[in-house]
């Protein structure tokens, strides 16, 4: 059977990096840049026309930025976006997320870099993620209010005041594509800083998990934070994995630390959940729940084993509501997983784990 032509249309105002996104897509078997666009305008405007399969979109554009396109296209025709975004666009990578794009690859800030043919890899591979996405999943997570998310923080969690006999007191979370925005509707909801250590290790590059811990910071009752060597793992905190490295834990006298860690040579997924997820079951079991949110390949399969192993308990993101079912499903394979809940009932869930009703 033939396999299905993707049709992509590049935005970007820079020609360097249009030709070289071009030339970088190009590469990959059965995909065709069917046009582009240097403006936010032009670009708009050939999406509804030509309703291309995918769409790239850099933030900062003429005439209409970014996130107006992102926003005219989800309200008239939802069409998988990657945002292709230079490091100084931190804050906007998330909100551009919660617009509705899948997720994103960061740039040189350059108009003009060789460098831009670093991101290639990650490219190829985000494509092919992104290409399948069914958009009505990722519009049910898409949040563009702030103010409704932080009135939403405001009211939940009245029902988690008494807590029931749990031994839980450890919460670890990874994920990949799509999983920004699931992990600011889990952490929206938790309005009291309740005390169970949290800690997430969620595949971002580096040089984005600090704006991105100080995003979800803004929605929560717990304090979250990007995580640093020797951070005690406290109740009522959550430490997110900095971008590009691996986090791990260390006994330190009566206290169990967070240690960050360089990735392994070769090492595909990072920040690693497998990894997190090992040292959790070492240091944090029995009293530990794993959670394993939407993203892309099988990291946290075998940090199921382990942490299953050593008597911990883990739940999935089902796929109903998984932007890419790649991760749960692996994890879900092993046979481990106790609980599969969609992304809408994953927070309540959790808090009944940890003994709130």
């Amino acid at each position: 059977m033939k396999q299905h032509l993707i049709r992509v249309l590049v935005v970007d105002d820079s020609a360097y990096n249009r030709r070289t996104i071009i030339q970088m897509l190009e590469e990959i078997p059965h995909v065709k840049v069917i046009d582009y666009a240097n403006d936010g305008e032009m670009a708009l405007r050939k999406a509804i026309d030509l309703k291309p399969d995918l769409i790239t979109l850099d933030l900062e554009m003429p005439k209409m930025d970014g996130f107006t396109v992102l926003r005219i296209l989800m309200q008239n025709q939802p069409t998988p976006v990657i945002i292709v975004s230079s490091r100084s666009d931190d804050e906007d990578v998330f909100r551009a997320l919660e617009f509705g794009a899948v997720t994103f690859i960061p740039k040189p800030s350059a108009k003009i870099s060789p460098e831009l043919f670093n991101i290639r890899e990650d490219l190829h591979e985000k494509v092919m993620a992104a290409v399948g996405t069914d958009m009505k999943k990722v519009l049910r997570r898409a949040t563009t209010d702030e103010t409704s998310q932080l009135k939403k923080s405001r009211s939940v969690l009245s029902k988690t005041e008494t807590r029931t006999g749990s031994d839980l007191k450890y919460v670890i979370i990874g994920a990949s594509t799509g999983g920004p925005p699931a992990l600011q509707n889990i952490f929206s909801n938790i309005k009291q800083k309740i005390p169970v250590c949290f800690a997430v290790s969620q595949h971002m590059p580096p040089g984005f998990t600090r704006a991105f811990a100080d995003r979800l910071n803004k929605f929560s009752g717990l304090d979250i934070k990007e995580a640093e060597n020797g951070d005690l793992m406290r109740p009522g905190q959550v430490l997110i994995a900095p971008g590009g490295t691996n986090l791990i834990f260390r006994r330190r006298g009566k206290d169990i630390v967070a240690r960050i860690m360089e990735p392994d040579a070769g090492q595909r997924y990072v920040p690693s959940v497998d990894k997190m997820f090992e040292s959790a079951a070492e240091f944090f079991a029995p009293s530990v729940l794993g959670v394993v949110l939407t993203g892309m390949g099988n990291d946290g399969a075998a940090g199921t084993l382990n942490l299953h192993a050593a008597g911990g308990r883990i739940i999935a993101e089902a796929e109903e509501s998984s932007v890419v079912f790649g991760m749960p499903k692996e994890a879900i394979a092993t046979g481990k997983v106790s609980k599969i809940v969609s992304l809408d009932r994953i927070c309540h869930t959790i808090l009944s784990e940890c003994g709130y009703s």
